[in-house]
């Protein structure tokens, strides 16, 4: 069986970083054909939309993407061209696993956590006016509906990667109805799976605990702003942004991507580490069920990583893309 997934190569060093996941996956023999489509700062520059009708259609047919970094302006310009995306296929789910790679330096070493950020209300839903000169008011959505599904998306996860407890993060002391029906619901669907520990922590106690000991902390789950932060916090545990994986999921349709920026300084240069976006590409093929490239692949990453020979620049080495990514497919 082939899989048909959409490609968004992105901008900056989007393309650089794509083109190398695409090899090594080829390389692994990942039974993939990719359906390349424009988004971001190239697309809005041809045809003055940086999320064309094209991306939507995709996915919503192959209902599986790989996505690059897209460069949002500053100022102006055009609206996040992520933030639609996520809005306009009700990707309600933000997927980070945050895990130690061999040899890649960090203050904590056997991390191995996930988080989940609900992805489409809290502050985030970008409903605020100005009330009156000088005052602005930003409303915080929080609904019944969307916070029991992402509890059980958690928990289905959870069942399905053997992880055994999960974690609810909230300000309930601050928004006792809001942040409180997040919790509530989260319990409430917990009763279906009593078999996963289920526990509950303050985001201040939860700042606190990752930085003095993240090894306690399986799963997590966190509404919109709560996980946009912490998601991050989580990767500098481990190295940075370059070397964690990202998906946004919904009930039908899963986009993986790095989570890290354009990087326009090194653009075209061919020094852009790929492993963000490989790692999501392997997170991409545990979630179609082909553990056993996924696996191959990861085995590969970890064997160039461990033996420290080549590394890229953002990892203490010399390497460009190029050379990293050859090593890894001799690696395979």
């Amino acid at each position: 069986m082939r899989y048909r997934v959409t490609l968004i190569e992105g901008d900056g060093i989007g393309p650089e970083v794509t083109g190398a996941t695409r090899k090594i996956l080829a390389a692994a023999g990942a039974p993939i054909d990719w359906e390349p489509v424009p988004a971001g700062a190239a697309a809005f520059e041809k045809y003055g939309e940086a999320l064309p009708e094209a991306v939507l259609t995709s996915l919503r047919t192959n209902r599986v993407g790989l996505k690059g970094p897209l460069a949002t302006p500053k100022g102006g310009g055009y609206t996040s061209a992520n933030v639609r995306l996520r809005q306009a296929l009700d990707l309600y789910v933000g997927w980070r696993p945050v895990r130690s790679l061999p040899g890649v330096k960090s203050k904590y070493q056997g991390v191995d956590l996930v988080v989940l950020r609900e992805n489409t209300e809290g502050l985030y839903a970008g409903i605020e006016h100005e009330v009156s000169p000088g005052t602005i008011v930003s409303l915080k959505v929080s609904s019944k509906g969307a916070a029991e599904r992402i509890a059980r998306w958690a928990f289905e996860n959870a069942r399905y990667t053997g992880r055994r407890k999960i974690t609810v993060c909230h300000k309930k002391s601050v928004l006792p109805k809001g942040d409180g029906a997040f919790v509530d619901a989260f319990f409430n669907v917990g009763k279906e799976y009593p078999f996963i520990q289920q526990d509950e922590i303050s985001l201040d106690d939860l700042a606190l605990a990752l930085v003095t000991d993240p090894a306690r902390f399986d799963v997590m789950l966190l509404e919109n702003l709560y996980g946009d932060i912490l998601s991050d916090l989580c990767a500098g545990l481990v190295g940075g942004l370059g070397v964690v994986p990202g998906a946004n999921v919904g009930a039908n349709i899963a986009v993986f991507e790095a989570v890290h920026g354009t990087a326009p300084d090194i653009e075209g240069k061919g020094l852009a580490n790929p492993l963000a976006v490989l790692l999501s590409a392997v997170l991409m093929l545990e979630y179609m069920g082909e553990h056993k490239v996924a696996d191959k692949v990861t085995c590969a990453v970890h064997d160039v990583l461990a033996k420290g020979v080549v590394r890229t620049g953002d990892l203490g080495g010399k390497a460009g893309t190029v050379v990293f990514t050859d090593a890894i497919i001799d690696a395979l």
